[in-house]
């Protein structure tokens, strides 16, 4: 090798390695991992990503809680979005509320029972599950049920963005492991 030539040899190398390290350090703006327990425990993020509305994006929640009505004294909300692709705000998918009532409200008309394990009913686009008695007293509540409602629009019949059998499965999925975590949190039995 020609020894004028070895001054640029060893820029150009040096050039590349600097290029090399800068592509490969690490981020000082680097995102904390997303959190994999949703909607104050009740759902896995996996869980949470069934239901969509066909836009994709990644999910996000607000939760917030507030004293019932009158003696109720549960009432907590978990709003489960998406990220908009072409706005800074998330979309609403659907929502998940836990809340005390007096009375079992009973079925939605046309519904699909839940099956084992829980009391509850599914439709395409709402679901609802009663916790096993005990765990009101557990959460604060001197009603005798505690019921958790899923609402999701997204699944409406009528948008046709999922088949009715699809959408009943995701619901129940929902509200099942919600149904679950929620009795293994407060410690009452199923």
């Amino acid at each position: 090798m020609d020894k004028k030539w070895l001054p640029l040899t060893v820029v150009l190398g040096v050039a590349g390695v600097a290029v090399v390290t800068a592509s490969l350090w690490p981020d000082a703006k680097e995102k904390p991992p997303l959190p994999q327990s949703l909607c104050y425990g009740a759902l896995s993020r996996q869980t949470a990503e069934l239901i969509d509305d066909g836009k994709g994006g990644e999910v996000s929640t607000e939760e917030w809680e507030s004293k019932g009505q009158g003696d109720l004294t549960v009432f907590k909300t978990c709003q489960v979005m998406r990220a908009n692709p072409d706005s800074e705000y998330p979309r609403g998918i659907y929502q998940l509320i836990i809340a005390d009532f007096r009375s079992d409200p009973g079925p939605g008309k046309d519904s699909v029972p839940l099956g084992l394990g829980f009391t509850g009913w599914v439709l395409p686009d709402e679901a609802r599950v009663t916790l096993p008695a005990g765990c009101a007293a557990r959460m604060g509540s001197t009603s005798p049920y505690i019921i958790v409602t899923l609402k999701a629009p997204s699944q409406e019949e009528k948008k046709g963005l999922v088949d009715r059998d699809t959408a009943i499965r995701n619901s129940a999925t929902v509200v099942r492991e919600a149904a679950t975590n929620l009795v293994k949190r407060y410690g009452c039995k199923a």
